[in-house]
């Protein structure tokens, strides 16, 4: 797949970078980086027999759907084997061209079920004549710019043996530089609401030629107050007859299915339990422990042998920043990730964290969700979440592409209260137990001073009548990832 905006940036000699340790999957470009066209040339040496899975009852192979070549190189290369539950269910009806709504967690494949189908019909059908600059013919629309840079680069991967271009869209970076790779062809802008309404807004981007039109984690979007954003730009595209849509969502919510019939025509609706993510593949352990006995047994799980890659969820920016600080004073290698990261640093850490330079990642909700990196072996809780579902979105993180994962939590005096709802969420109780002993206390620091404490005493309870904090869940703005930072008609701060 080509990536736009190379010309541009190929005057300019890229500044000398620290080798990355990341091991980069056969096939795929590293993103913003065009295909060899060696690689490219390939394709027509290369036959779907050349990559033999074997029929297995009760679960689909990519050969069995109808795929052109240059999609299954692909999917070879990136060793899909069996489609996941999500896209046996999708693909089929999505290839004929007809709407879809899926309930999906992060994690299942409805990133590829949607590129996929993509793909698939511009290859079958490319346009024909010369390309109208800023004129894509799909459209897929994210609530943060994690999310946005990874289904760029999935898209990257899924379509490197295809002619279809793809791009990030997404406020915090270079306005000017995002605009003149807009000026190039390009099929699938991946956006956050806010910078492409920027560029409508500016004439940069026509959306009238939009063929297919994706909005994932539309729950997301309604909780961070993009709708109002989404609805402008739904209604800049062509009627919903005229094209298809697939709408994503953890919750097919009443909220949400409204969108879906004023957006949609006669979706399918497709749900995929969320039993399947949050049980069948994840270790989910309940630590009963006390808000001053918390770091030292992160600390512990972190020193352990079969913690390679740690994500460690907090509900607060000043918590995720004492957490880490607090990591690091005891040697263990730590990254901190919240909302007041600069969109350039936050870039930095989560490289460092996919390449495992980073042994353990803290964030907030809003910044976590953004993070897919399929080799995440724990996943920690250090706060409860204070909403059932964000429970679910967390503990996703590990337990991906069909690898196990281990999911802690603590119970402590506060956090305690919120795990009725998780286990009415998820329909089932969870065990709680003690960690050892020897994890409860912390050694004395090294190189001297006090030992580090947990959280203090009177941030362990949230006073009574006090409004959720919008720090650690929900957020809005810039730091959520849907502000543009580019110029803007009107004095109201868009999303």
């Amino acid at each position: 797949m080509k990536s736009t905006g190379t010309k541009a940036a190929a005057s300019k000699a890229p500044p000398p970078t620290r080798p990355s340790r990341r091991k980069q999957r056969p096939g795929r470009p590293a993103a913003g980086e065009k295909a060899p066209a060696s690689t490219k040339q390939s394709t027509a040496d290369w036959k779907p027999d050349n990559f033999q899975v074997p029929p297995e009852e009760g679960k689909t192979r990519f050969h069995d759907l109808p795929l052109p070549t240059e999609i299954m190189h692909a999917v070879a290369d990136l060793k899909f084997a069996y489609c996941t539950p999500v896209q046996a269910l999708c693909l089929p009806p999505a290839l004929q061209g007809r709407d879809v709504a899926g309930r999906a967690q992060t994690g299942t494949g409805k990133t590829a079920a949607f590129l996929i189908t993509a793909l698939a019909q511009f290859i079958k059908k490319p346009v024909a004549g010369a390309r109208k600059p800023g004129a894509p013919r799909m459209l897929v629309i994210a609530p943060t710019r994690e999310l946005v840079i990874q289904i760029n680069n999935d898209a990257q991967a899924l379509g490197h043996y295809s002619n279809c271009s793809a791009m990030a869209v997404y406020g915090g970076m270079d306005y000017a530089k995002q605009q003149q790779q807009l000026r190039e062809p390009c099929d699938i802008p991946v956006a956050t609401p806010g910078r492409l309404l920027d560029f409508r807004d500016s004439r940069v981007v026509n959306l009238r030629h939009v063929e297919i039109l994706v909005i994932d984690e539309a729950d997301r979007m309604l909780d961070m107050g993009f709708i109002p954003d989404v609805r402008k730009i739904v209604y800049s595209l062509p009627d919903k007859d005229r094209r298809q849509t697939m709408l994503f969502s953890a919750t097919l919510s009443p909220e949400v299915m409204r969108l879906a019939e004023r957006w949609m025509n006669d979706p399918i609706k497709l749900e995929v339990e969320a039993e399947q993510v949050t049980l069948d593949l994840i270790n989910q352990r309940i630590f009963s422990v006390s808000a001053r006995s918390k770091l030292a047994v992160l600390k512990n799980i972190a020193e352990q042998e079969d913690a390679k890659r740690i994500l460690v969820f907090c509900n607060r920016r000043d918590a995720v920043d004492r957490v880490a600080r607090q990591l690091r004073d005891y040697g263990v290698e730590c990254d901190a990730l919240s909302g007041d990261v600069p969109q350039r640093q936050r870039l930095k850490i989560l490289e460092r964290f996919r390449a495992g330079e980073t042994k353990v990642l803290v964030a907030t909700d809003v910044a976590g969700r953004g993070i897919h990196v399929d080799s995440i072996t724990h996943v920690v809780n250090y706060d409860l979440p204070e909403e059932a579902q964000d429970y679910v979105h967390r503990i996703g993180r590990t337990g991906r592409a069909g690898a196990k994962g281990t999911a802690i939590s603590f119970a402590c005096e506060a956090g305690s209260f919120n795990m009725m709802a998780i286990e009415e969420y998820i329909g089932r109780s969870l065990p709680y137990e003690q960690p050892p002993e020897a994890w409860l206390h912390l050694p004395p620091r090294p190189g001297g001073g006090e030992t580090a404490g947990a959280e203090p005493q009177r941030r362990a309870r949230r006073p009574a009548g006090r409004s959720r904090p919008s720090s650690g869940g929900r957020r809005t703005g810039s730091r959520a990832g849907g502000r543009s930072g580019g110029p803007h008609r009107s004095s109201r701060p868009r999303r």
